[in-house]
């Protein structure tokens, strides 16, 4: 046995080393400025473009000198409005350079949750991505007591062009003709590992959004902890499909370029497929609903294939598990297993691989409940999806990593990271990554850390004996039917939405009979079972409200959640033509459901469930 790894003290040497986003960044460029090496690429058009480390660098000290030029002030919060980019990271470089703040929104946030932002914020000067964002932008322009300056990223959108409002190349090119070389150096001269560096808003799913404080020290533990068991070479390749505007794919982008390897930003979720195939990662991080969609996806066509591709498939699966399941444990393959896990491969497996483009070494996965089952069955294919868990205000608490996966939890809790459980059974943590505070809101700050210095994260779990971290719930999602049990609706949620069938669904029950749920049907595959099952339908409404339809949902519900208790089933549904939406303010941009607003807004239909 090895010894004991001190934490602290590696860490401490890590942060002596990097010290500060701004100086982490600069020194990889100075490291590679003379070579061709890609440092970050994106496609805005159709094409993808990619930069050097030198081109990267130069591109980040124009921007930070453009900022220079409008009058930056050291601790000036700076907007961030768009879908992931080149340009997204280079400003962000670009503000820590200046011992700036940068504040990211997220690119699908309405006007209004803009204004929001804008006005919390003091947000002086903004960047907007795309046209829509610049149209949000411009709407609340005139009306902001704050926002003064608006940059477009996208030189395609069209802009009322002022000395006020400008396209991004026309700002780089400013601070390019600035003469501002010398305050540049005077900014970097100064920084702090303990400079605030960002807010980041929470999505707001209880209430209006806060803005998380976070330290360039902050952010350097986060790195320290996340990777500390994943090795990163400079020739990997991550794509940065999450939202950059959410702590975790931003610290993992963070961490991928402090290891010299190169990010690819997609700025499309839809087209993520797309992205995979012409990016071909080696790393990512992922949401579990593209998981499981593409696993119901899978099983469906296995599930309608003849007996005997059925047949080949199952044994390549099991074939697949002993294989992998030896590596992990650093067991002897042996070359007859290597054998057949070659054919398994050849005949079934590299299938499932080549759609994330077939390199894939690990796809890191958060946010939300997530099935073991799915994880596994990915893991036996040869795709290595390794769960975390974690918070803006406190990220990341505990991750898997190759050698220490089991399938359901969350992982074991990562280096610098003190977790604990309260009485209640909310999970608490500590360590050096966690939040300042909330911006301008000290009472909501003071509520959220315990009186010893906690952080209180709100979710239900346990930790077991090896030290892996389980989330059941969010205390304030867990829900109490009227006869005094209490039900999850995340757990009832998550086993629905394995199905291809699934969409979205809302488990119902607070202060309730029984449970129910509201459905948001999948209506691409919906729609096909009813083609070829002789169900004719017009609209959407007519094909919900077909008894035939209604069948098919109440088998497959019944069977999904066949292994829960008799009170946590769903007694009534209702299938709804319509999905939830941020723009309804049903769903926050991390896609988690505003309970209180559907609970509102379905009033009427959920009450219908509950008369005799």
């Amino acid at each position: 046995m090895g010894a004991t790894p001190n934490y602290e003290k590696e860490f401490e040497a890590f942060l002596n080393r990097e010290k500060h986003l701004a100086l982490m960044v600069r020194s990889r460029v100075k490291k590679y400025e003379k070579s061709k090496k890609i440092a970050v690429r994106h496609k805005p058009h159709g094409e993808w473009l990619a930069y050097t480390w030198g081109e990267f660098g130069e591109r980040i000290d124009s921007a930070a000198k453009g900022l220079l030029a409008m009058n930056a002030k050291e601790e000036e919060m700076i907007g961030i409005f768009s879908s992931n980019s080149v340009d997204w990271a280079t400003i962000d470089y670009a503000c820590f350079s200046i011992r700036a703040c940068s504040v990211p929104v997220y690119a699908t946030n309405s006007a209004k949750e803009l204004a929001y932002i804008v006005d919390d914020a003091d947000i002086r000067i903004l960047f907007a991505g795309n046209q829509e964002q610049y149209d949000k932008a411009m709407s609340i322009f005139k009306d902001s007591k704050t926002l003064k300056k608006i940059v477009v990223f996208d030189n395609t959108v069209k802009i009322q062009k002022s000395a006020d409002v400008m396209y991004l190349s026309d700002f780089l090119d400013m601070g390019r003709a600035s003469g501002k070389e010398k305050e540049l150096e005077n900014r970097l001269s100064k920084v702090q590992s303990d400079d605030l560096s960002t807010l980041i808003y929470t999505s707001g799913t209880t209430g209006e959004p806060k803005g998380v404080m976070l330290t360039h020290k902050n952010w350097l533990a986060m790195l320290f902890a996340t990777g500390y068991h994943i090795h990163i070479i400079p020739t990997d390749v991550n794509l940065a499909f999450l939202p950059l505007s959410h702590v975790f794919e931003r610290a993992w982008s963070y961490f991928i370029l402090c290891n010299d390897a190169q990010v690819d930003f997609c700025h499309d979720t839809k087209a993520i497929l797309e992205f995979l195939q012409e990016s071909r990662p080696h790393y990512m991080c992922s949401v579990p609903r593209m998981w499981e969609k593409i696993h119901a996806t899978v099983m469906d066509g296995i599930h309608n294939a003849p007996p005997a591709k059925q047949k080949i498939f199952n044994w390549a699966m099991n074939i697949g598990g002993q294989y992998q399941y030896r590596k992990r444990d650093g067991k002897f393959v042996g070359p007859w297993l290597w054998l057949k896990h070659a054919i398994a491969v050849k005949l079934v497996l590299h299938k499932i691989r080549d759609l994330f483009g077939g390199r894939t070494k690990i796809y890191n996965c958060g946010g939300s409940a997530f099935s073991g089952e799915i994880s596994e069955f990915f893991f036996k294919a040869g795709v290595l999806l390794l769960q975390g868990y974690g918070l803006t205000e406190c990220f990341v608490i505990c991750v898997a990593n190759p050698s220490h996966n089991k399938f359901g939890t969350c992982g074991p809790v990562v280096p610098l990271m003190q977790v604990r459980i309260s009485p209640e059974g909310e999970i608490q943590a500590k360590s050096p990554s966690m939040m300042q505070g909330y911006w301008k809101k000290p009472e909501l700050t003071k509520e959220m850390f315990s009186e010893d210095g906690w952080i209180k994260t709100g979710d239900v779990g346990f930790i077991d004996s090896e030290g892996y971290i389980t989330i059941t719930d969010r205390m304030k999602d867990l829900f109490k039917t009227s006869g005094g049990k209490y039900i999850s609706p995340q757990q009832i949620e998550t086993l629905l939405k394995e199905d291809l069938y699934f969409e979205q669904a809302a488990a119902i029950g607070d202060q309730k009979k029984f449970v129910s749920a509201l459905i948001v049907p999948s209506f691409d595959p919906l729609m096909n079972w009813a083609k070829k099952n002789n169900i004719s339908f017009s609209t959407k409404e007519d094909l919900i409200e077909n008894p035939e339809i209604i069948k098919f949902y109440r088998e497959k519900i019944d069977y999904l959640t066949r292994d829960l208790g008799q009170v946590e089933k769903v007694k009534k549904f209702i299938l709804l033509p319509n999905e939830f939406t941020q723009e309804a303010g049903e769903i926050t941009p991390t896609q988690k459901i505003k309970r209180k607003v559907i609970s509102q807004r379905y009033a009427d239909l959920i009450d219908a469930m509950y008369k005799d």
